[in-house]
Parts: structure tokens; C-alpha cells; sequence
């Protein structure tokens, strides 16, 4: 019988256990650079995304559609639907709302790579008795989603959410700028974190106003000739990917940096290595966690979620 799972059940897992699962996976010995490429599909009006994975006991395929117009029509940029099946019969077991499944692991795997300096980041500020300021570029769900899931695991003291145009404060922020407010230099030198969760396709943030021990959640663009990031920054900083393979296929932060000299593809750093230890981020240089999304992701946090949503914990199918 295969289960239905809409975007309640699914967000109902809560960014804690996704960003659990993530870690597990990884910690399990879940290679991401062996996980099977995603095929990108040009459309007519848009993008057709098919993003196949297996592991552990389970094969999984999200279909996604990315359409920039949508946004002027009122619709979603971004649709998706998730097929989850028991690798051992290819029988289908549970169909999951895509687009609350992504909403739900990419910030889990933005926050699971960076989470350690996150902690050590908020025990700092817990001696200046506050918890941690976040600078958000993007108002759209990828940005709430990371400053739930950032919350759920430290505390916040302020939350600063930088658009094209500025507007309305969002009820998950503190403040709302325009990009060019001269306010939003001073925030982005002082935050513990920034993330950039935009459709821009040129840099949104200042390089060199990041601060030496910050944290930079990247999560907007997935197209080799687009960034959110500069050189400047990319060379500043440690950077991890969630793939080797897929950073230098898609992240253009990475690709640009590259081209430019400012950061060698063998300098890159993945969350497997950082989960066993193989490799330390560096005290003294900002963390730079860029992510375009890939299929293992949406498949451990749906299994999770599919576990929850049937107590089936610890089993398969």
C-alpha cells in the first residue's frame, strides 16, 4: 500500500530529525559523490528536475519544475513531488509532497554541515548573555527555513532579512532592508551568520565585510554561471559542498571562484569528511556551506518522514 504524505506530514517531522537524518546518513557512510547525477531537462518555460537516489534499503525520485514566471502570476517557482520505494521489490511505499520536502532538507543540510561552528559560535555569544545574529538575503521559504532550522538548534538574538526592494517585516524576522540600505553593510560585518537564499545571479554579499569566524549558508543558485557569493570570499573561506562532483558541475559560487583563482577544486571540503573527522574547519576563517541539492537528501529525510508518519521506525517498508 503506498502512503500519501502532503506537506503537513511531512513538515511535521521538524527540522531537528531532518537534520538528524542527514548527519546519520553521512556519519553511516552515505558517499555523496556516489550518489547518481540529477538530470536538469530545459523546458519552455522553465526547468524539469529528476532526482533519482538509493540507499540503505530504499530508492527514491523526486520530480521537481522550476518556473520563473510563476512568480509574477502568483504561482510557486518551485513544484515537486516525491516517490519513495523499498529498494528490495522497486515497490512504491509512500508518495510525499516534493516541494514541503525540499522546503524541509535543504536547510537540514546547510545547517547539519555547519553545526558545529554554529554551537561554538552561540557558547560564545551565551558569555556576552545573547544568542546569535542572523543576516538572511531572501524572504521566500529556502530563507524561513534556515532560520527555523538555525533556531531549532541554538539560539537567535536577531534575525535581519535583506531583499531587492525591502517591504513588510516576515513574522520569522526582526527587520526587513532594501539591499541598498547602508544599514545592511554593518549587519552582514556583525553577524554570527548569513544566509543567501535568492534567485539573484550575481553576488549579493560583500566579501569582505564577512567576518573571520562567521558561518555563510548558501543555498540560491544551482547553475554553473550564477552565484550568490564573490571571489573574495570564496578565497577567504573553507568550503564545503555536499559533493566534489556536483560543486564543480552546478555551484556556480564554486565555479566562478575557480576560474578566477581564488579557490582550488582540491581545497573543497564535503560534510563526509567533516563527519569523520577527516578534515577541520579551520579556526579563523568563515565557513561557507554551498549547496545546490541532490537526490540523497531528499531521500533520507523522507524516509524519516515516512518512518514517523508510520511507525515504522528502525524498519524498511
Amino acid at each position: 500500500m503506498t502512503v500519501s504524505l502532503d506537506a503537513a506530514d511531512v513538515s511535521a517531522l521538524g527540522p531537528v530529525a531532518a537534520v538528524a537524518a542527514v548527519r546519520d546518513a553521512l556519519a553511516g557512510g552515505l558517499d555523496p559523490d556516489g550518489d547518481v547525477p540529477r538530470a536538469v531537462v530545459p523546458l519552455a518555460h522553465g526547468q524539469g528536475l529528476l532526482m533519482p537516489s538509493e540507499h540503505g534499503g530504499w530508492y527514491g525520485v523526486k520530480v521537481a519544475t522550476v518556473a520563473p514566471g510563476n512568480t509574477a502570476r502568483g504561482l510557486r517557482r518551485i513544484n515537486a513531488t516525491y516517490l519513495l520505494h523499498d529498494s528490495a521489490t522497486l515497490t512504491p511505499v509512500a508518495l510525499l509532497d516534493g516541494v514541503a520536502l525540499t522546503a524541509l532538507r535543504t536547510p537540514a543540510v546547510s545547517v547539519a554541515a555547519g553545526l558545529e561552528r554554529l554551537r561554538a559560535l552561540a557558547a560564545g555569544c551565551g558569555g556576552e548573555g545573547r544568542g546569535l545574529r542572523l543576516v538572511v538575503f531572501g524572504a521566500g521559504p529556502q530563507g524561513e527555513g534556515h532560520v527555523a532550522t538555525v533556531r531549532a538548534h541554538v539560539p537567535v538574538a536577531d534575525v535581519a532579512v535583506v531583499t531587492r526592494r525591502g517591504g513588510p517585516v516576515p513574522g520569522w524576522a526582526d527587520r526587513h532592508l532594501a539591499a541598498d540600505d547602508g544599514g545592511v553593510a554593518d549587519l552582514v560585518r556583525r553577524a554570527e551568520a548569513v544566509v543567501t537564499a535568492t534567485s539573484a545571479r550575481r553576488p549579493v554579499v560583500d566579501g569582505r565585510l564577512v567576518r573571520d569566524d562567521a558561518v555563510v549558508l548558501a543555498v540560491g543558485s544551482h547553475e554553473p554561471d550564477v552565484r550568490e557569493l564573490d571571489s573574495v570570499l570564496m578565497g577567504r573561506a573553507t568550503v564545503v559542498v555536499e559533493s566534489r562532483e556536483i560543486a564543480l558541475r552546478e555551484a556556480g559560487d564554486v565555479v566562478l571562484a575557480i576560474r578566477e583563482g581564488t579557490l582550488a577544486p582540491d581545497g573543497l571540503v564535503t560534510p563526509a569528511d567533516l563527519s569523520g573527522a577527516r578534515a577541520a574547519a579551520p579556526a579563523g576563517r568563515p565557513l561557507v556551506v554551498k549547496t545546490c541539492g541532490a537526490g540523497w537528501q531528499d531521500l533520507v529525510v523522507a524516509v524519516a518522514a515516512y518512518r514517523r508518519r508510520t511507525g515504522t521506525v528502525g524498519k524498511r517498508g
